[in-house]
């Protein structure tokens, strides 16, 4: 009885652990190295296709700056045309072997687009939390009806559920404001 409850909250924590990392791609108006963090760049004349991440070090330089210095100067041509394709509208400079990255500043049209994008991303999480809680309380049933429980600790899981539902669904609300403010903040 107990594992369906812990199930439950690993399964939702996994929800939200992934929308948080999610979202950390998701570009904000300050300059953030997650948002490049996990660009996909095709190096080595084809032969691989590597995270940013794993091809360079990313650091801010100021507010609306990032700083990429590849591990491998001959990568360095590669990671600039995966971020002048990105669409992440970013402007990159050489400056020996590392790449200055201008982050421009959002417009308010952009603005808004991404706060849809992160509603959406936020509802999504919200609806496979939403399942996991129907999903524990269809094995709840299923072990009310089977005679595995009694009707008193059936009500009590399912209050349990519910509540841990709740708490699940009020920490996916912060994210979400959260991530708008930083978006909409100039």
């Amino acid at each position: 009885m107990d594992s369906i409850i812990s199930d439950f909250k690993q399964l939702s924590a996994k929800a939200i652990n992934f929308l948080r990392e999610d979202l950390k791609s998701i570009r904000t108006g300050k300059s953030n190295p997650a948002i490049l963090e996990n660009l996909i760049v095709d190096t080595y004349a084809g032969q691989s296709k590597l995270k940013l991440l794993e091809l360079a070090t990313i650091m801010t330089e100021g507010p609306s700056a990032l700083s990429v210095t590849p591990f491998d100067p001959a990568t360095i041509s590669d990671i600039e045309k995966a971020l002048l394709r990105s669409s992440l509208g970013l402007s990159v400079l050489v400056q020996a072997n590392r790449l200055i990255i201008k982050i421009p500043p959002l417009s308010q049209e952009q603005r808004e687009k991404l706060v849809k994008l992160v509603n959406q991303k936020n509802e999504e999480k919200r609806n496979i939390v939403r399942n996991y809680r129907d999903d524990s309380r269809k094995k709840i049933k299923q072990l009310s009806e089977s005679k595995e429980i009694t009707e008193d600790e059936k009500y009590k899981l399912e209050k349990e559920i519910d509540s841990e539902t709740q708490k699940q669904m009020n920490e996916l609300q912060k994210i979400r404001e959260n991530k708008e403010k930083e978006i909409l903040e100039i």
